[in-house]
């Protein structure tokens, strides 16, 4: 079993910045794709990034392209979200999310974080 615990959520004006961090513990050695989706109120979970092991591959959703880089220290098996020109529209729950082959939308993910709450006021 893999735990994921987050941190770094908060409140933000617009335009602000934040850090968001996921710990993996556990069987991290079967961890491949690391990465976060986020759900706002009355809305479905939707994919923000992902990063596989090597770091060599990042993806994010046209969403937040261009704001959020994801990045990871497999030393401290550790993925981070750094937000920065936030929005509204970027409040949610942030959730961390790792699996054994892939992080991507539509797909089954192995492991969850129960979540940050990131509020972004106007």
């Amino acid at each position: 079993q893999v735990q994921l615990v987050e941190s770094g959520g908060g409140l933000v004006q617009d335009g602000g910045s934040l850090r968001l961090s996921c710990a993996a513990s556990g069987r991290t050695f079967s961890i491949n794709d690391m990465g976060w989706f986020r759900q706002a109120p009355g809305k479905e979970r939707e994919f923000v990034a992902a990063i596989n092991r090597s770091g060599s591959r990042a993806t994010a959703a046209d969403s937040v392209t261009g704001r959020f880089t994801i990045s990871r220290d497999n030393a401290k098996n550790t993925v981070y979200l750094q937000m920065n020109s936030l929005k509204p529209e970027d409040t949610a729950v942030y959730y961390c999310a790792a699996d054994g082959i892939a992080v991507r939308p539509g797909r089954a993910i192995d492991y969850w974080g129960r979540g940050t709450q990131v509020t972004v006021s106007s």
